[in-house]
């Protein structure tokens, strides 16, 4: 379900960057992304501050990026970033990989706090983050000039599930 980036990927991670009802939910301009860039960011994804892993369909098949971002060892946390192509949304697939890194993120590596930040009119994204399990911790007004006009950003995190009880 989940594997490090391999350059075979970068075709298909395309598909969702250049997916204009996909992207544009992103600040990051995916659409003017490469196929050169695309295997540049591949090279580099993974180290101790950003860790970017593939979800992949049973036949290995890239089907979206899942990553946390700024991990910090001084405060025990990270971001949460995912996107995924439009045909696996809905599907499950992105939920078990949603599992899957915070098991990885509490379990492996030992944080305690995953945090994310989404446009709060991202309804989908926000029911998915929610049913997964993150708390909203507040929504910030104004936070970001995208698209020629001013969105507002919910903050959602999640406490280490052992430390929760879960």
């Amino acid at each position: 379900m989940l594997r490090r980036l391999e350059e075979k990927d970068a075709p298909f991670m395309l598909k969702w960057m250049h997916d204009d009802t996909v992207n544009c939910w992103f600040r990051y301009p995916f659409a003017d992304v490469t196929l050169e860039k695309a295997k540049f960011f591949i090279k580099y994804s993974f180290d101790e501050e950003n860790q970017h892993f593939a979800i992949t369909d049973n036949k290995d098949e890239y089907m979206g990026t899942i990553s946390l971002k700024h991990i910090s060892e001084k405060d025990h946390n990270a971001e949460f970033v995912v996107a995924s192509r439009k045909e696996v949304q809905g599907t499950g697939i992105v939920e078990r990989a949603i599992t899957e890194i915070l098991r990885y993120a509490f379990i492996d590596l030992g944080l305690h706090r995953v945090y994310l930040k989404v446009l709060a009119d991202n309804v989908a994204a926000r029911e998915l983050y929610e049913n997964c399990g993150f708390d909203l911790e507040g929504e910030f007004k104004d936070a970001i000039r995208l698209r020629g006009r001013y969105r507002n950003m919910a903050w959602y995190a999640m406490l280490n599930w052992k430390e929760k009880d879960v």
